[in-house]
């Protein structure tokens, strides 16, 4: 027989062992910011996370550098080997410039953040079953491994290995490139075309503070001080707000020597300074793809003991923008057969930029809160027009469908949102 005060040790330890199991079970691993990855370390890194999560994590490369190594892409989602209709794409990219490689590591962390707080944080859950993500930690990871950790100003391993600045590398809606196009340019251009395109994406960059939005050009090509306004101005702005807003100082402005002067922590591109052949302004004239530019730190390659740092600094702000993919309006557009149709055209009245529908009739239209007109548009068939009010909230579901008989569309709901 057990004494009284046995029974009441056995019981406590029983309780105190079940604690502690349930607590060791919703303890995520820890993320690792003390070192840069160098190539291998990545590419084991992100293969271990796919191991580790095969339902939620795939890795994919989209072809390689001019040195032959792979450019990488760790893919996050629910439902990540089959394809979910109506499931937004997102991506961001970074270490497009390989002495700039805080963005690289970022992108590293992130992937480990959804990953291990998948099915524990709310947030992280619905934004995972939700959103198509896609991260690319270097587009120029050649550069990379010549750069030096701790110069904060020279271009060392800027360029890729042919000596080209790769965000001068895409063609220009103002003027023609002097040189071939790279091999990392082309991957990405490839990229940008698979369906169903990417409705959101940022380019992560180092050497300031602020978040840049297009145009980067103008047709004068002025060095700096010259506005450049997309159609879709509002909502880039909105879209760097996001970032900006969220950042701790990006905010504030400048944060760097106090040359330049960043109200709110933005800039359009051109204004700053003009890039021609950069990567956001060709995401958004040749896909769906709105893109902007993120400076994430003052010094390009800062030591490892700072990226903590920079990680606690970001990590909101890259968690807000994602979340911008889900504004706007949204929805399907097929036959009264449920035939999807593709290449039907999203028109908003006062924006000249249009927005085509995928493989499978979905579409994404990303606008800041305001009421828009907005008109479906396919050739051979009356064009279906309506009024919308767009929040900051989930996006508005408008689903069409166009009669092949009477060559009128209509909005409809679907089962689809």
């Amino acid at each position: 027989m057990f004494s009284k005060e046995a029974m009441i040790v056995a019981i406590l330890s029983l309780v105190l062992g079940t604690i502690m199991r349930v607590d060791s079970a919703v303890v995520s691993p820890t993320i690792d910011t003390s070192s840069y990855h160098h190539y291998n370390d990545m590419n084991n890194l992100l293969v271990n996370l796919a191991a580790s999560y095969p339902d939620l994590a795939r890795v994919y490369d989209i072809g390689t550098s001019v040195q032959g190594r792979k450019l990488l892409v760790i893919q996050i989602s629910d439902k990540v080997n089959q394809r979910e209709v109506g499931e937004p794409r997102f991506k961001y990219i970074a270490n497009m410039h390989g002495n700039e490689p805080v963005g690289r590591e970022i992108l590293l962390y992130l992937a480990q953040y959804l990953l291990y707080n998948y099915g524990i944080d709310p947030a992280v859950t619905s934004l995972v079953d939700n959103t198509d993500i896609h991260l690319m930690p270097s587009m120029n990871p050649d550069g990379f491994e010549r750069s030096a950790e701790g110069d904060c100003y020279s271009v060392s391993g800027r360029t890729n290995a042919n000596g080209v600045d790769l965000n001068r590398n895409f063609p220009d809606q103002f003027s023609t490139n002097t040189g071939p196009i790279q091999q990392e340019t082309i991957a990405v251009i490839n990229w940008l075309q698979t369906k169903p395109q990417f409705v959101l994406s940022a380019n992560l960059h180092g050497g300031s503070l602020v978040a840049n939005y297009p145009y980067d050009d103008s047709a004068s090509h002025i060095s700096y001080g010259r506005y450049s306004m997309s159609p879709d101005d509002v909502a880039f702005r909105n879209l760097a707000q996001a970032y900006a807003s969220s950042h701790p100082t990006m905010h504030l402005g400048n944060q760097c020597d106090g040359t330049d002067n960043f109200p709110g922590g933005i800039t359009n591109g051109a204004e700053w300074y003009d890039v021609s052949g950069g990567m956001q302004d060709f995401n958004y004239l040749h896909s769906n793809t709105f893109e902007i530019t993120v400076e994430q730190s003052c010094c390009k390659y800062p030591t490892a003991d700072r990226l903590q740092y920079f990680w606690n600094q970001n990590k909101n702000s890259m968690l807000d923008y994602l979340k911008k993919v889900h504004v706007g309006v949204k929805g399907i557009i097929q036959n009264t057969q449920g035939i999807p149709i593709e290449n039907a055209e999203v028109h908003v009245s006062g924006i000249n930029h249009v927005i085509k529908s995928s493989d499978k009739g979905e579409y994404w239209r990303i606008l800041a809160p305001g009421t828009y007109t907005v008109s479906f548009v396919l050739s051979g068939y009356t064009s279906v027009t309506t009024t919308v009010q767009v929040s900051t909230g989930p996006a508005v579901v408008l689903n069409v469908n166009f009669n092949s008989i009477t060559k009128q569309g209509s909005i409809v709901t679907s089962r689809f949102f």
